[in-house]
């Protein structure tokens, strides 16, 4: 097979399998921490093995890289504890639209950290993402959990969009296996602190559903990443990535019968639109720079 198309095969398998974690806040039975630490142990181990086996070096480059791969790993905690949270709240639909603001977030940030100039359409894109969010909120109060989980799964996408800003700026220079390896390795430091007892007593049908999320779901797409990017453009990348909320709905309704209504479609279709919208625009500024 031509490695283009292997690799485009590769990422939207890679999609796929990063949308199919969100099954896992419905499917396992423990809290959104006691998850994000399960899946952090298994990632870790599997990610360090990986770069050890590929014939990459497990130090850092420096002090400065730990310190950064510490806040990066910090970031990322508090991103997949609240994306499961998210979920567990609302459902797997709403959560997964509602992380997908994060593109837009992520535009809205970019001059703290690139010190460039928002445009109009950032602004259009940005009101269309909340008109998005506005048709899926059921009613404007917390004592709703889908309007709770929707304020999570956006609170989950603002620490997303800061943590891929300061990897992007910060810890671009090694792989996304090397980089994911520490940043579970701090995951599992922090939340052990916090987990309960829940854990240590699951069953082991649990274990066996952690230890797939861990490697099938967080490891394996991190090390396809990596590979696909060696024979596509970064815009393919991206563009492909937007398409993990629509895997992830569709997962949902296959597998947990959800029934996503009206509201949630139009304002998925809004949000998703806005993401690939700033995906393309992106890559054409990118071009000009």
């Amino acid at each position: 097979m031509d490695p283009i198309k292997k690799s485009l095969w590769s990422l939207h398998i890679t999609v796929v399998l990063l949308g199919a974690t969100a099954l896992f806040s419905k499917i396992i039975p423990l809290s959104a921490v006691d998850i994000t630490f399960g899946r952090a142990v298994v990632a870790c181990l599997m990610l360090f093995s990986i770069v050890k086996l590929t014939g990459g070096k497990i130090r850092l480059a420096s002090a400065k890289d730990y310190l950064v791969a510490m806040a990066l790993g910090l970031l990322m905690a508090l991103h997949w504890v609240s994306y499961f949270a998210a979920m567990q709240y609302s459902t797997v639909s709403v959560g997964m639209i509602a992380l997908f603001t994060f593109p837009v977030i992520t535009v809205l940030l970019e001059p703290f950290f690139e010190g460039i100039r928002l445009v109009w359409q950032d602004l259009l894109s940005a009101a269309v993402v909340f008109f998005g969010i506005y048709l899926i909120v059921p009613e404007v109060s917390i004592e709703n959990d889908i309007t709770l989980g929707i304020l999570i799964g956006i609170a989950s996408a603002f620490l997303y969009a800061i943590r891929n800003l300061t990897m992007r700026k910060y810890f671009s220079h090694y792989s996304g296996a090397h980089s994911m390896a520490y940043q579970t390795l701090v995951i599992v430091l922090c939340l052990s602190f916090f987990v309960s007892p829940n854990i240590v007593a699951a069953s082991q049908q649990t274990y066996i559903w952690l230890a797939v999320l861990g490697t099938l779901l967080t490891a394996l797409p991190h090390t396809l990443i990596a590979t696909s990017l060696k024979h596509l453009r970064a815009k393919t990348f991206s563009l492909v990535a937007c398409m993990q909320p629509l895997y992830g709905v569709i997962l949902a309704i296959l597998i947990l019968d959800e029934q996503p209504t009206w509201q949630t479609f139009c304002g998925g279709l809004l949000v998703i639109s806005a993401a690939i919208y700033e995906t393309i625009n992106a890559q054409k500024l990118h071009k000009k720079s």
